[in-house]
């Protein structure tokens, strides 16, 4: 699945996929518990394909961010918490992400990534070259 269909609701933990728009928002179904939502257009609702880490010369792609975490744990889930130390968390993303900015990154916003990471390899939602390719060969017929 792309991440254009991955959600992540203010006020609501987890992330959510979209299911379907209606006429005032839209249907989304939590990742946690599967229970379906309607969300209105005055939530704030942040789309995981607009995400994107500033790194000190340009911003990365959270989609890259991600390709990035499932290579260095080999598709499998992180080896650290989103509930460690704050230190522990900076030294495995400077791991992932040598480059990114310490002052406009902050510990919340790693502990959002790992989370959200763990949350998609848990559904089996990591497979973003397939839909790359899926997409333009869609596109071709």
């Amino acid at each position: 699945m792309a991440l254009d269909k991955v959600l992540a609701i203010a006020g609501k933990p987890g992330l959510y996929k979209l299911v379907t728009q209606t006429r005032g928002g839209f249907i989304a179904e939590s990742l946690i518990d599967n229970r379906r939502i309607a969300v209105g257009i005055q939530q704030n609702v942040s789309i995981l394909s607009e995400i994107a880490i500033y790194t000190l010369t340009e911003e990365v792609p959270l989609k890259e961010v991600f390709n990035k975490i499932k290579t260095k744990e080999n598709g499998a889930p992180t080896s650290i918490s989103h509930k460690d130390s704050k230190d522990k968390l900076e030294e495995y993303f400077f791991d992932v992400l040598p480059d990114y900015d310490e002052d406009r990154v902050y510990a919340s916003d790693i502990k959002k990534v790992v989370q959200w990471y763990n949350m998609l390899q848990k559904n089996n939602m990591l497979q973003f070259e397939d839909d790359a390719k899926e997409e333009a060969s869609n596109e071709e017929e």
